[in-house]
């Protein structure tokens, strides 16, 4: 049985566990950070205003290992109570609880993480207004923010075709109304962004699909919702987190070129940037760094949600990141992008179905966050004291020709650019050294 915390007077679920600090790379203590050190100044900030961690409420708070193979195996002692509230309540003591003593500064949840949908919309909006007042106090207390909200529209049953792309409008229509209560929800908790994530926004068979349709219904449960969060003093950014299928055969948010193309198509540009996930990203037979340069480059590198798959697995697992390679190379792309700047990384992530001891929420997310730093530390190394950019600058550099020049502003002809080939002869063929890039990275990870 849990102790009472003598200092707040809350239940105290993590017996033992104390604020996780800083003691650095030789440490042998479990619970402490090897590389995580929030106010080392890196590139002109901090590592927690580079990093900005947020912990996931679904993963870490609501699941309870089950899988499509087994009942769950997470017995955790926020499920103690039946009823819906006081439930939700000790929930979140423990969420408030871990995130305090981790010390980090953000959480992100689905409406429905937060309390258990009720009986009726009546009943579910009444649990939402209710546990919301209970998290402003919590958050005053401890200082942790929200980063995003946002609603889940596809665990339901009354969502298996969709939500905004639902063939039925009554389902539509009830969409609409839950998105409203977590922009209400998110605006009030003073939430610094909302995230949009198409779990079932797609479809199974285009012989009972009009694509087209569905596409334009999305856009315009977008506009709505923006419309009226603006109109609700929301100042933040709408994000999308795209993904490619699972639930879904295949969803119209498959990826970050397809969303991008999607909001200029549906002028959504201004308010929207997008929310990467490493898993999806693999889903969708990309790497990470891949789908956050095309993010980048567009603009609109909004957010993380950091995790990763298993590569033996076609599905998204969700494991806790650890691959510092993948990571170094995908940090390069966000310090060359300027950084974060409206979200975060959330870890949206579970510990494995075996690893059923509270402990285990804490091994994972410390790892997890000190690769992450780790990760920067070496990037960054790799930015000021190597050829890194020099080398990649000088592969284009045939580009400074004042023919090369014109071609990149729009001032040739097909017709000049031919005369120009004829005049150069055959090109010669340049290395694109690979293999050196490779080693110059490796070099770096000590």
């Amino acid at each position: 049985m849990a102790k009472i915390n003598l200092t707040t007077g809350d239940r105290e679920y993590f017996q033992g566990v104390p604020r996780i600090k800083y003691e650095g790379r030789e440490s042998d203590n479990p619970f402490a950070y090897k590389f995580y050190n929030e106010e080392q100044v890196v590139a002109g900030k901090t590592m927690k205003d580079h990093l900005r961690f947020a912990v996931a409420y679904w993963h870490s708070f609501c699941g309870n290992g089950g899988d499509p193979f087994g009942s769950p195996t997470k017995i955790f002692p926020w499920f103690e109570h039946t009823d819906a509230d006081q439930q939700a309540k000790d929930k979140m003591d423990a969420a408030f609880e871990f995130i305090t003593k981790l010390g980090l500064p953000f959480y992100c949840f689905h409406d429905f993480d937060l309390v258990n949908e009720g009986p009726s919309f009546t009943e579910s909006t009444r649990r939402l207004e209710k546990i919301s007042d209970y998290a402003i106090e919590k958050q005053k207390a401890s200082g942790v923010q929200l980063l995003w909200g946002t609603a889940n529209l596809f665990s339901n049953p009354r969502y298996m075709n969709g939500a905004a792309t639902n063939p039925d409008f009554n389902v539509v229509a009830y969409a609409g109304a839950q998105l409203k209560n977590a922009l209400d929800v998110t605006i009030k908790l003073g939430g610094l962004n909302y995230v949009f994530w198409g779990g079932r926004e797609g479809y199974m068979s285009l012989l009972n699909t009009n694509m087209k349709k569905e596409v334009e219904h999305l856009a315009r449960m977008l506009h709505m919702a923006k419309d009226y969060a603006r109109s609700q003093g929301f100042k933040g950014t709408f994000f999308i987190e795209p993904k490619p299928m699972e639930p879904t055969k295949h969803q119209y948010d498959f990826d970050a070129a397809t969303v991008i193309a999607f909001l200029r198509e549906f002028d959504l540009m201004n308010d929207f940037k997008l929310n990467i996930e490493v898993n999806h990203a693999t889903l969708a037979q990309h790497t990470f760094s891949h789908e956050l340069q095309v993010a980048a480059d567009a603009g609109l590198l909004g957010s993380i949600d950091a995790n990763r798959g298993d590569y033996q697995n076609g599905w998204d697992t969700d494991q806790f990141p650890n691959n510092l390679l993948e990571l170094v190379e995908s940090v390069l792309v966000i310090l060359e992008a300027g950084g974060i700047k409206d979200g975060g990384i959330n870890f949206d992530a579970k510990t494995r179905r075996n690893s059923t001891d509270l402990d285990d929420l804490f091994h994972a997310h410390i790892g997890g966050i000190d690769t992450f730093a780790r990760a920067l530390l070496i990037a960054q190394d790799i930015l000021n004291n190597s050829d890194y950019r020099k080398l990649r600058a000088q592969r284009y550099e045939s580009f400074s020709s004042s023919d090369a020049q014109a071609f990149e502003k729009g001032e040739l002809s097909l017709d000049q650019l031919a005369k120009i080939s004829q005049s150069i002869g055959e090109p010669e063929m340049i290395s694109g050294r690979q293999e050196f890039y490779e080693n110059l990275i490796n070099r770096f990870i000590k």
